[in-house]
């Protein structure tokens, strides 16, 4: 276990850095319209630095913990960072300084309003993601918890029109999440006295006979079932990630679901013995059951869409599903492939919502089939969308086959082989809705006029192609990620 040196002090400073960065963007941005961007971009480039710091000390020495004002837990909030928020750090902050670089040419082209107060709330969501992440305690999880939310809210009105409906939508159900969230948080300080994550896993086992603690966990689950849009408490999802602005939609769409499932998978295997969630009060095959359901239903929907960012929206609620189905079935193999799904959608989802903006932005276009020949129109950008379609079917060796593979195994582990079918049968809707997407931009001549060669600018196009070779690597690569870097987050989760 490492203590305070200089690993503790990144892992503090990559909250801290950022929430002074929000605060300097909110003054400085009113008087140099040219900061705002430059301080998100610095922030966001930081918390990456910061984050491979903290991540390959993990990798090398183990846990780190870092105490806040010098207070010892269970009194004082903790940071604390292993082998199951290690990556998630470096995923976040990764993607967050993508969609920055991203959001220099596509806001100013989007929002109508200052777009000093669009970075100053953006910082501030990433600053809420990154605390999520790196904190021991959970009643600072629920205040980096609404920092988050809080922030998405705005970032999605930021388009107006539609928009705004669809952030109240989702203000209604955040609200609603938070508050079963923080009455769980409320149970287990009734029961135990204490918030910290670790002294709550040792306390809680001489307690499981209470329906306190039962009690708890229900809105636990509930609350994080809306946070991460889990059918069928998915409603608010469609609206809110088809009509934000582009740049919002690629981080709600690939990092606000994620960090939320992070946070199921450390309060249910961190806190609770699985032992108890599987045999004494059956949380874990209720949630597999749901998760099945999900990739089904958010399938169906999907195909049923015309909007492309409609359509990527129920995909993501299919996608939420295949990762709560692989934390359900509870088992090494199943959870492996949750922990690399969680990894995958959150690049191949973000690189889809990335194309979706440039095509937007380009063409004015948001209706699949009037997607006539955009790989003449937009080669590059084309081409990051098809690896990323491609992936999301499950097509070999991009990393969507892998995380999907390692779930059927886990299915087979477990002996259930209906959720084997059901991961078959999603992956042939996928096909279904993908390729006829595919069909418009690469087989679908126009009838008239013509084609004229033009790429979304420069900041937007280079995102999505690295998006795009990340899936491919990750792929490639997958082997590697399990054996060094999940390797250490199932040692975390695992039965204790």
């Amino acid at each position: 276990m490492k203590f305070p040196g200089i690993e503790g002090h990144w892992v503090v400073l990559v909250v801290v850095v950022p929430l002074l960065c929000s605060f300097l963007c909110f003054v400085l941005g009113r008087f140099l319209r040219r900061v705002p961007f430059y301080l998100a971009l610095g922030a966001s480039g930081f918390a990456s630095v910061a984050s491979l710091a903290v991540f390959l000390s993990v990798i090398r020495h183990g846990p780190i913990r870092y105490f806040l004002g010098g207070w010892l837990p269970p009194w004082g909030i903790e940071y604390r960072v292993d082998g199951l928020n290690a990556f998630m750090l470096l995923l976040v902050s990764g993607v967050s300084l993508l969609v920055t670089i991203y959001s220099k040419d596509n806001v100013p082209a989007e929002i109508k309003g200052e777009v000093t107060s669009f970075y100053t709330v953006y910082i501030l969501l990433v600053t809420g993601l990154l605390g999520i992440v790196v904190t021991g305690d959970v009643f600072n999880l629920y205040v980096f918890l609404e920092i988050s939310s809080l922030a998405a809210y705005t970032l999605i009105a930021a388009a107006e029109g539609r928009a705004l409906l669809a952030s109240f939508n989702y203000v209604i159900m955040g609200t609603v999440a938070a508050c079963f969230y923080l009455l769980g948080v409320g149970y287990l300080y009734i029961m135990t006295g204490s918030l910290n994550m670790a002294d709550l896993a040792r306390l809680l086992p001489s307690l499981y006979h209470n329906p306190v603690v039962a009690i708890a966990l229900a809105f636990f689950v509930v609350g994080l079932a809306i946070k991460v849009a889990l059918f069928p408490l998915h409603t608010w999802l469609p609206d809110a990630y088809a009509y934000a602005p582009s740049t919002t939609s690629v981080i709600i769409a690939s990092l606000m679901g994620k960090v939320g499932l992070y946070v199921l998978i450390r309060l249910l295997f961190s806190l609770f013995d699985p032992r108890y969630l599987l045999q004494d009060l059956p949380v874990l095959p209720m949630l597999s059951w749901l998760g099945a359901m999900a990739i089904i239903m958010g399938s169906l929907f999907a195909l049923s869409q015309l909007d492309f960012k409609r359509m990527l929206a129920y995909s993501s609620v299919a996608q939420i599903g295949y990762v709560v189905l692989g934390v359900g079935m509870a088992n090494s193999i199943a959870l492996t492939g949750a922990l690399l799904h969680v990894i995958n959608h959150a690049v191949m989802k973000g690189g889809l919502f990335m194309a979706a903006g440039a095509i937007i932005q380009t063409t004015g276009k948001r209706q699949i089939t009037d997607f006539h020949y955009l790989h003449r129109r937009m080669p590059f950008t084309m081409a990051a969308l098809l690896l990323g379609a491609l992936s999301m079917v499950g097509i070999p060796p991009t990393c969507g086959f892998f995380s999907k593979w390692y779930l059927i195994l886990g299915a087979v582990k477990k002996g259930n082989l209906l959720f084997v079918g059901v991961i078959l049968i999603s992956s042939l809707l996928n096909a279904l809705y993908f390729f006829r997407v595919l069909e418009y931009v690469f087989f679908k001549p126009l009838s008239e006029g013509s084609i004229k060669r033009r790429e979304a600018p420069t900041t937007m196009l280079v995102p999505t192609l690295v998006m795009g070779g990340a899936v491919l690597l990750l792929g490639l690569g997958n082997q590697w990620v399990v054996s060094i870097v999940l390797k250490r987050a199932l040692e975390v989760i695992s039965w204790r």
